[in-house]
């Protein structure tokens, strides 16, 4: 089991991250702004672990969250088979 995560907006200072830029996480940090990553390591963390999330009024095995500075980048995490 991976996550896979979608950038769906962005306004990066950092020009990190491009809309439809995706990454596929196993065991490594993809190569993320840090920031962004800290934010969403819990989330990626649980699905990896066979968790589920609250989405909405659901549990689901996907989140979206938008990144500390501001909200500049709204990434997209879901699980995927390997």
């Amino acid at each position: 089991m991976k996550v896979k995560l979608t950038i769906l907006e962005s306004k990066c200072r950092g020009n990190y991250h491009k809309i439809g830029d995706t990454y596929i996480v196993g065991d490594i940090c993809p190569p993320i702004c840090h920031e962004l990553w800290q934010s969403i390591y819990p989330n990626v963390y649980t699905l990896l672990n066979n968790g589920d999330l609250d989405y909405g009024n659901i549990r689901e095995k996907k989140f979206q969250m938008r990144c500390p500075d501001n909200g500049r980048v709204l990434i997209y995490g879901e699980v995927v088979e390997a």
